[in-house]
């Protein structure tokens, strides 16, 4: 089963590049600053440690084989007699050594960082697989860390001396993400800090501690120290286990000594990762298990960045974590990036191995585009003088022009100014803009001048395009003041239409459309309360007509009392609608029911709720039956009314029942 294919050159060849003396400084002047490098892909190396003396399975055959410089091949865990096979950029045996790995793989990406570009190198890998002694190495045998300080400050050194173009500066700083908090190794009382992003999308952390250094004595100075603030501790696995990721980034700051002056920045990510755990095998208990936890829940948003970058989803979860919020540079981003893949032959660490392999084969299908960092100088736009008519406005300077002047400035072509302060563009006033930002457009623009650019002058457009743009903002001026003169002359006949009804004493309303008549305002009917004693002596005279408010919905109503009194008659005579038979049975049917029903039962009346269910089943027990309807009453909580509705809705509700069945 092939899990990948070579996209680049063996590690012969890059050997063989590394090894060539100044070859990537030869072609930091061939490349230029303007042109963009094509996309890069994730580099991917795998390297096999040797067997650790004095474990469990020294003796064992390895899991893992390699077939050449770039693929190995595994045994497969579900059919014994078949073999997983991987193909890589570069594949390390047992027997290689740190040099190997590092000139193969390392050594040709530090020229980017003289180009002003950035890089990253990541090692990756199960718990221990060897990704700190790849990294750091040992006083003997030296990693990639320290080989590539050595190198690079050699090679700052060389290209920053006296006569060179460019002046250079290298930085350092040295950070761990421990437990999903980012702390600077280099002052560890600085406590958790934060990821940021800048306008132009570069990563940074602000309060991040940087030291400059000159020498590799400067870098151990510093580094040591540092290193031993990181978090270890015991496994069963591993004696010093790395218990946190730790992030070394050195920054290459080159400033240009001539003309145009330039300045470019170049990042050198070195990544040491912990490595992904089973915590049946390590026996993490307590505070290692929370570490373990952290650990693998980062890695695991690793693996998901990858999958996410390789199937093009619209959205990557570089936020879910502070590893990947900070990995974001480099894997996807503007980085040249090397991934070094750690695996271990044992046979209990198959499991492990294969996940770093898979991970591995998908880490190099993503696709980087690096882009050169460089920018102007601030120091290098000096003070500019602005004469009279340079500060003003496009009507302003038309105005100030002479008449000799006047007749020149016609749409045919005429030759152009030679001063930067006669090509300003009547876009905006200049007396409105900032004048530091001012200053440097006008240097920016003399400097393009000097160096006989091609392109049209920054501050300055074509005559007849000037011409037309100034004729345009004169039209809108005189419309504008139209528009203001209008105005006044309106407002102005507001005030003696006011005057003149003022004299008058004859106040009108305004009428802003003829069409539209505004009637006046009907008067509002008053409702008096008045005591009740005297509604009912004016009630008793013949003459007297009394209106009641009386509220319905949302309406509310003036009706005389002489109309109400008919309707509560007519409520009062609802028995007598009835036969007298049908009320005799409805009344008897009411009567067992509260005698013999259940609450339940009870519950079934109009007018009763569990609640006074209850009250007339508590009461039937303590005083007996009752005798007739109206006993109701006596049960507290109903009183007459409440009886008197009760009776007409059961009642009434029986009658209608027994029309129903009849028809």
């Amino acid at each position: 089963a092939e899990a990948g294919e070579s996209l680049e050159p063996g590690r012969r060849r890059l050997h063989a590049t590394a090894l060539q003396p100044g070859a990537g400084r030869c072609r930091l002047s061939k490349i230029g600053a303007t042109r963009r490098p094509p996309p890069a892909r994730v580099r991917v190396a795998v390297r096999l440690r040797p067997f650790v003396d004095g474990t469990a399975g020294a003796s064992d055959p390895p899991c893992v084989r390699g077939m050449d410089s770039c693929s190995l091949e595994i045994a497969n865990w579900r059919n014994h007699q078949e073999t997983l096979k991987y193909q890589f950029d570069a594949f390390y045996g047992e027997r290689s050594t740190q040099q190997d790995i590092y000139a193969g793989s390392v050594q040709p990406i530090l020229r980017h960082l003289l180009e002003g570009q950035n890089a990253s190198v990541l090692a990756y890998g199960p718990t221990g697989a060897g990704k700190t002694h790849t990294m750091l190495g040992s006083p003997e045998q030296p990693g990639v860390i320290p080989r590539a300080l050595m190198d690079l400050l050699q090679l700052t050194r060389e290209e920053g001396a006296e006569g060179r173009p460019w002046a250079l500066s290298v930085t350092m700083s040295y950070l761990e993400i421990y437990q999903e908090k980012v702390l600077d190794l280099l002052d560890p009382a600085s406590g958790d800090l934060v990821i940021r992003e800048d306008c132009r999308g570069n990563i940074l952390i602000p309060g991040l501690t940087q030291k400059p250094i000159t020498s590799f004595a400067d870098f151990e100075r510093h580094f040591l120290p540092a290193s031993r603030n990181r978090t270890v501790g015991a496994t069963r696995l591993n004696q010093r286990s790395s218990r946190s990721h730790a992030v070394l980034l050195v920054k290459v700051d080159q400033r240009e000594r001539l003309a145009p002056f330039r300045q470019r920045e170049g990042k050198l990510y070195l990544i040491d990762l912990a490595g992904s755990e089973d915590n049946r095998r390590t026996g993490n208990k307590g505070l290692r298990l929370k570490e373990s936890g952290a650990i693998n829940t980062s890695l695991f948003v690793l693996g998901k960045v990858v999958d996410a970058l390789n199937q093009g989803l619209p959205r990557v979860p570089y936020r879910d974590s502070k590893l990947t919020r900070l990995l974001q540079d480099s894997l996807g981003g503007s980085a040249h990036s090397i991934l070094i893949a750690n695996i271990a032959p044992e046979r209990r660490f198959y499991l492990d191995t294969v996940s770093a392999l898979n991970f591995a084969a998908r880490s190099k299908e993503v696709i980087n585009r690096p882009f050169t960092n460089e920018s102007l100088q601030p120091h290098v736009l000096g003070p500019v003088k602005l004469s009279q008519k340079e500060l003003l406005g496009p009507p302003e300077a038309k105005r100030a022009r002479g008449p000799e002047e006047e007749e020149i400035g016609s749409p045919e072509p005429m030759a152009a100014p030679a001063s930067a302060s006669q090509k300003l563009s009547p876009l905006q006033k200049l007396s409105s803009m900032d004048p530091a930002m001012l200053e440097r457009l006008l240097s920016l623009d003399r400097l393009l001048a000097s160096q006989g650019s091609q392109g049209a002058p920054l501050l300055s457009t074509p005559k007849r395009e000037r011409m037309v743009l100034m004729k345009t903002v004169e039209e809108k001026d005189l419309e504008i003041e139209r528009l203001k003169t209008k105005q006044k002359e309106l407002e102005a006949k507001m005030l003696a239409q006011k005057a003149e009804e003022k004299e008058n004493h004859c106040p009108t309303m305004l009428r802003p459309l003829s069409h539209r008549t505004v009637t006046g305002a009907k008067p509002l009917k008053k409702a008096v309360v008045m005591p009740l004693q005297l509604i009912q002596e004016q009630a008793a005279s013949p003459n007297a007509e009394i209106h009641i408010l009386k509220n319905k919905g949302r309406k509310r109503k003036l009706e005389s009392l002489d109309a109400l009194e008919p309707e509560e008659k007519a409520e009062d005579c609802w028995e007598l609608q009835i036969s007298p038979e049908l009320l005799a049975h409805g009344r008897q049917k009411i009567l067992d029911l509260l005698n013999e029903g259940s609450a339940r039962d009870l519950r079934s009346l109009q007018r009763i709720g569990p609640k006074k269910a209850q009250l007339i089943v508590g009461w039937r027990e303590l005083h007996g039956p009752f005798s007739q309807v109206e006993d109701l009453e006596r049960v507290e909580g109903i009183t007459g009314k409440q009886m008197e509705s009760f009776l007409k809705a059961n009642i009434l509700g029986l009658a209608a029942g027994q029309r129903c069945g009849a028809s």
